[in-house]
């Protein structure tokens, strides 16, 4: 591995994406950690956004090895037949988030939000990106621990693993995260944001770490020493759950961990964004490798996606994945491909902006601009970074008609038609 090619690249591509600080760290088997930093000590904490989701699932999974949680219990309490394999996976059929949040109790709002959502669909037949979801997989730590989220997430996993914690929302703890910078590639433009979490969310995006300690734990998601979870309950987290298919993240989900193929090996972890953050870890269990990248800027997922092939080419392929290589030419969009989507609360609206070109919008804002090619598979220009690297796609209805769903960043969101009066 050419680490000094790496830390040039990272600082040049830093540089590029106007990003003011990345933490680089790797492991690779009989090699010493290797890291490389940019604007940022090594030890400083970045918010890690829906990383933090890997960190609750393994929590729970270590109960489950413990036998104080078990994967398929329908959860109490909940009007829908849910069970913790289905929401570790997304595949519970529950929305991304709840318009109004009314309370700072973790067990009153997951149960709110599962009772007074529709689901999406079944139970276990479908995958929809879910932070309801791991939402109620803390209240089920909270209820099998006796401790809080917090407590627990730190005593069950972090003290073993020998890291700090921090939280964005939640106790103080003696360790500071650094601010997030919301960029503007078009106007060159980096203003400081603060983390705007709601603390009921807390298990589903409330961590903040280095790339060092995503390292730390990426390691031990692999196999090696402190041993949680068994080595059993760790190879079903690594396992592609039926009909989770992540179309536009990742080639599959496991419990709490993505999937990503690469030239014949299956990578896992998982990415996240908080506010004005992007970070990415990767694990290869085959052999043990572990990298972590975090950015404390909101282009980090761009410049994530044009480190890989550096990491490559320096001798580090890494497994990510790429919804966009494989597109060829666009095709005007067909006419029911225009409409209003939902989510629990959330609207996606989709118009006609051109021949070839759909508008986004989300709850009224503009997302992006979406150009259709075959499958109904769609490439995204980000209305705020001008990013182009997310892919999305239309879904018909498996039993004949017109386009019914709209699948973006992993969630599903449904058509909805208006009812004349």
């Amino acid at each position: 591995m050419d680490t000094e090619r790496i830390a040039r690249r990272l600082a040049g591509l830093a540089r590029d994406h106007l990003v003011p600080g990345a933490q680089l760290a790797v492991h690779r088997p009989g090699a010493e950690l290797w890291t490389t930093e940019v604007g940022l000590p090594a030890d400083a904490a970045v918010p890690i956004g829906s990383i933090t989701k890997t960190f609750t699932a393994t929590v729970a999974m270590a109960l489950v090895s413990d036998g104080d949680l078990d994967l398929d219990a329908p959860l109490p309490d909940v009007d829908h037949p849910l069970t913790l394999r289905h929401l570790l996976s997304h595949t519970g059929g529950l929305p991304s988030d709840p318009d109004d949040v009314r309370t700072t109790s973790l067990r009153r709002h997951a149960l709110e939000a599962s009772r007074n959502l529709a689901p999406l669909h079944r139970p276990g037949a479908g995958f929809s990106y879910s932070n309801i979801g791991y939402v109620l997989v803390g209240h089920l730590i909270e209820v099998a621990t006796g401790m809080s989220w917090w407590e627990a997430v730190d005593a069950v996993l972090l003290r073993p693993l020998g890291l700090r914690p921090h939280f964005t929302v939640g106790p103080d703890t003696d360790r500071d995260a650094v601010p997030g910078h919301a960029v503007n590639p078009a106007l060159r433009r980096v203003v400081p944001v603060r983390q705007s979490l709601a603390l009921v969310d807390a298990p589903a995006g409330a961590l903040a770490a280095s790339a060092t300690d995503l390292v730390t734990f990426g390691r031990m998601l692999a196999g090696a020493p402190p041993h949680l979870v068994t080595a059993a309950d760790l190879a079903l987290m690594r396992a592609p759950v039926r009909h989770a298919e992540p179309f536009g993240m990742a080639d599959g989900w496991g419990l709490g961990l993505a999937l990503y193929e690469r030239d014949g090996v299956t990578w896992v972890g998982h990415d996240g964004t908080a506010d004005g953050t992007s970070c990415h870890l990767r694990i290869n269990p085959a052999d043990g490798s572990a990298v972590a990248l975090t950015t404390n800027g909101s282009s980090g997922f761009a410049l994530w996606r044009d480190l890989v092939p550096e990491l490559a080419a320096a001798g580090l392929p890494v497994g990510d994945y790429d919804g966009v290589r494989d597109l060829r030419d666009p095709i005007p969009p067909p006419p029911d491909c225009a409409g209003d989507f939902l989510n629990g609360d959330t609207e996606y609206s989709v118009r006609p902006a051109g021949r070839e070109v759909l508008k986004l919008t989300v709850d009224g804002e503009p997302f992006a601009d979406l150009s259709l090619f075959d499958g109904l598979v769609f490439a995204m220009r980000d209305s705020d970074t001008g990013d182009t690297s997310q892919t999305g796609r239309f879904l018909r209805n498996p039993r004949g008609g017109g386009i019914e769903w709209i699948q973006i960043g992993g969630r599903l969101a449904r058509r909805h038609v208006t009812q004349m009066v």
